[in-house]
């Protein structure tokens, strides 16, 4: 008995076809979803939906090809006329998304600014502060040395000319 044992286990192991990659994976595939319907719809409908948008890929693809080819032509003769109106309609598309920009750009300024001014305090309003006081300091500094300096320039003038 004991040496039946391996030998069926030998003979199992080598019934497995393993010539034949397509019948071993339907059979992986058998063994893996066979058991639950649900997977195998779901399994189902993947490959279905799935050749379907291979299938319309393949139309659009071929569609394309064959309008470029028919309308080359057609766009090789007319291009005098589709360039220059092109263009036109470049700068035309170009200039409406920059004054919409500068527009959106303004509003949102604008609406900083009534923020600010309300005392809202909207984001960097903080560094506005900080800079006006910096510039508040040195205009002060700067006018307590132009007091300073232009008396001595006072004196020195009257040191010169002392009849002036």
């Amino acid at each position: 008995m004991a040496d039946r044992a391996p030998t069926q286990r030998a003979r199992g192991s080598t019934t497995t076809p393993t010539t034949n990659n397509g019948s071993t994976f339907l059979r992986k595939l058998q063994t893996h979803i066979g058991s639950n319907s649900t997977q195998l719809v779901g399994f189902l409908t993947l490959i279905i939906s799935g050749s379907i948008l291979l299938l319309f890929t393949g139309i659009t693809i071929i569609g394309a090809v064959l309008g470029l080819i028919f309308f080359t032509p057609l766009i090789i003769v007319s291009s005098p006329i589709w360039f220059p109106v092109a263009i036109v309609f470049f700068f035309v598309v170009a200039e409406f998304l920059s004054l919409c920009g500068f527009g959106l750009t303004f509003m949102a300024g604008l609406s900083w600014m009534y923020r600010y001014f309300r005392g809202l305090s909207p984001p960097g309003s903080d560094q506005v502060d900080y800079a006006r006081n910096r510039i508040y300091d040195t205009a002060s500094h700067v006018k307590d040395y132009a007091w300073e300096y232009g008396g001595y320039l006072q004196s020195k003038v009257k040191d010169a000319a002392p009849g002036a």
